[in-house]
Parts: C-alpha cells; structure tokens; sequence
C-alpha cells in the first residue's frame, strides 16, 4: 500500500464520518465540526490521488490551500450566524419546521 493510497482511505473514511455528522446531529457546533472533518477528508483524499511516482503535483496542492482558505472563512461566518441565533433564540438547534398539513 502505497502513501497516497493510504491518504486517500484515511481521507474516504473522515469524509463519511463527517458527512454522517452532518445528516445526523442537531446541535448547530457539532455539525460545524462535522462539515470541517468532511472537507479536511475531501483535502486529504486530494492530495492522496495526486501523488505521481511519490511526488506530489503542485497544482493540486495549490488548489487544496486555496479549500482550506475558504473552508476556514465559511467556518468564521457559519459560526457567527450560530451567534447570532443563539443570540435570538437561546438555543444552538434549528427550529423545527412547521407542517402545514
């Protein structure tokens, strides 16, 4: 088993985890956690498969750095609009919604 086949497995299972977290939690931070744990795989998976001959291609690198620069700006504002909410509603869950049958 080669580096970047390892990378990509690890990657692959905190993808699902992370995905898992995000379907199946209800508290706004956990889930949060969970979508970062998704894209750190999705990163990981990336530079994994992008491995030529054990060197890494620089393209793919740029563009993970580039993820994980707007991976961490949407996180800053996913957090300040959980803030806000708590702010409104004193809670850190989404409201459920309403059936209008």
């Amino acid at each position: 088993m080669t580096s970047g086949l390892l990378f990509a497995c690890v990657g692959a299972g905190l993808f699902v985890m992370g995905g898992s977290g995000v379907l199946l939690l209800k508290h706004l931070l956990r889930r949060i956690l969970a979508f970062n744990l998704m894209g750190s795989g999705a990163f990981l998976v990336l530079v994994g498969m992008a491995q030529r001959h054990g060197i890494a291609d620089p393209v793919t690198q740029a563009m993970v750095l580039t993820g994980i620069v707007v991976a961490v700006a949407a996180t800053a504002l996913a957090l300040a609009l959980v803030r806000h909410l708590y702010r409104l509603s004193g809670k850190l869950e989404l409201p459920e919604a309403a059936d209008d049958d």
